[in-house]
């Protein structure tokens, strides 16, 4: 199994001038957007496991992908696509709790002040996770989640978040499919979440997206994903400072 992760691909990648930027003319054929070095390594490397009878070979039922999600596959800063859905479900779900107008964390939210929001910590943001992730059926999460992106623009770049995955990657998920490997997505990320969107953006199927979950049938109640996605959100929301 290859893990493909931010750190040892794409920033190392850039720092060693082996990305082509879209102010470089793209090459033909697959991975077009890879620098020729970089590209040549990924061919030859999927050339080796793929060349029945050599010694790198690889069968197709054991030939799997997998990566990270955030920061790897689409944009991530200021913050998580799910940090910014969970705040936006605070704003719409606000007139059903007016008591959150006096109440923190949800009245740092309302106020748009990240700084109050942090005085409250992992504890704050996770109750906030927990409001906005909780109290539906797994369907009609994915429904509001659907709703969300289909509205939602990145703060910066003013385009759906699901016409922020970077291309490169897009191409190199591609590559590999087409030569037997299958692709999964591995992320702290709610499993809920990452589902709506990953057969359309990436071409990865729901039953290839392991995340955080509850592991309940979506018949049952959805709760708030992972710990880890708590400290995920206050890192952001400090980098934001």
């Amino acid at each position: 199994m290859i893990a493909i992760n931010r750190r040892t691909l794409l920033s190392t990648l850039a720092a060693a001038g082996l990305y082509r930027g879209s102010a470089f003319a793209q090459a033909p054929g697959p991975l077009p957007s890879w620098s020729d070095r970089t590209r040549q390594s990924i061919m030859d490397f999927v050339g080796r496991v793929t060349r029945e009878g050599g010694p790198d070979y690889v069968a197709p039922a054991e030939r799997i992908a997998t990566f990270d999600n955030d920061g790897t596959l689409w944009c991530e800063k200021p913050l998580p696509a799910q940090g910014a859905f969970a705040l936006h479900r605070v704003k719409a779900m606000a007139p059903q709790h007016p008591e959150w107008k006096d109440k923190q964390p949800f009245k740092a939210v309302l106020e748009g002040n990240p700084e109050a929001l942090l005085e409250f910590g992992e504890k704050g943001i996770f109750e906030i996770l927990a409001v906005t992730h909780s109290g539906m059926t797994t369907d009609a999460f994915s429904k509001i989640a659907a709703d969300w992106f289909a509205a939602a623009r990145h703060p910066r770049f003013g385009r759906p978040y699901t016409e922020l995955a970077y291309q490169p990657m897009l191409e190199l998920l591609t590559y590999l499919r087409a030569n037997g490997f299958k692709t999964f997505i591995v992320s702290g990320g709610g499993v809920e979440f990452m589902r709506v969107i990953t057969d359309r953006v990436y071409g990865i199927p729901p039953e290839q997206v392991v995340g955080s979950s509850s592991d309940m049938p979506s018949t049952s109640t959805t709760s708030a994903f992972a710990v880890v996605a708590e400290i995920l959100f206050v890192s952001r929301l400090r980098a934001m400072q």
